[in-house]
């Protein structure tokens, strides 16, 4: 079995395969800071109450935006699972050209999203990951990721709301009836999700415009990709494990597995 392992700014996402079927996944946060016997235990138990045994795994993959817990994971996934361990990084095996100005820069979840989009669906395609960020990730008909845009996520957009705005209450992120809110929840729910399925909707447009592909494929993935993909037309799948597809599909692609 293969452990996948997605690091990102919110959540920590662990994905187990045995070949190329996903049999589980969970999640824990991000920001609680642990040492490796604390990632260890946690990724043992939850390996456990799972129905896995943790000696099963016979390689890990990880991809991370966040450099500072990745000494304490990595230590911890070598201590606790003794597993072939693969990180995301220069120098890995992606089946994809990198043709921006600063390839060192593009964001490894960004690359995974985009391995797993076009070895899935096939180019060209856009893939959109609603996250801590929204990013619009474009791969080309031959595999070249170049370009995209990167946008606030819509958690990251509501927490500056009520962090930012005395008045404003934290409010549970979903789909009002009307567009139109009749208290202050209702407003924000408003406008932090209808602007996001409008900004959506927008960009996608545009992309379309400027790369002349009017039935260029849309993939969206990320937590509340659904809830988006759910609202508009513009997007044609959404695809909840892409992120962690990408990471088996890396890791075929980088060992001997296949």
């Amino acid at each position: 079995m293969i452990l996948a392992v997605d690091v990102g700014n919110t959540n920590i996402t662990f994905g187990v395969y045995k070949e190329e079927k996903l049999v589980s996944t969970f999640r824990i946060t991000t920001k609680t800071p642990r040492t490796s016997d604390e990632y260890g235990f946690v990724i043992a138990d939850l390996l456990k109450n799972n129905q896995i045994d943790k000696e099963e795994i016979s390689g890990t993959i990880i991809s991370s935006v966040v450099p500072n817990v990745m000494h304490a994971l990595e230590n911890a996934i070598k201590k606790y699972l003794d597993s072939e361990l693969l990180i995301v990084g220069p120098g890995i095996k992606t089946g994809i050209k990198l043709g921006s100005d600063n390839p060192r820069e593009v964001g490894a979840d960004r690359i995974v999203d985009v391995v797993a989009a076009y070895e899935k669906y096939g180019g060209p395609a856009l893939v959109i990951d609603f996250g801590t960020a929204t990013t619009y990730d474009f791969v080309s008909q031959d595999g070249e990721f170049s370009s995209g845009v990167t946008a606030p996520g819509l958690r990251t957009a509501a927490k500056a709301l009520w962090q930012d705005a005395a008045k404003l209450p934290e409010i549970e992120i979903k789909k009002p009836k009307n567009v139109l809110g009749r208290d202050t929840i209702s407003s924000m729910q408003s406008g932090l999700v209808f602007g996001q399925i409008g900004q959506t909707n927008y960009i996608i447009s545009k992309i379309k415009e400027e790369t002349k592909l009017t039935e260029l494929k849309v993939i969206a993935t990320g937590g509340l990709g659904r809830m988006i993909s759910n609202e508009t037309d513009s997007i044609d799948i959404y695809d909840y494990a892409l992120t962690l597809d990408g990471l088996r599909i890396l890791y075929e692609k980088n060992t001997k597995r296949k």
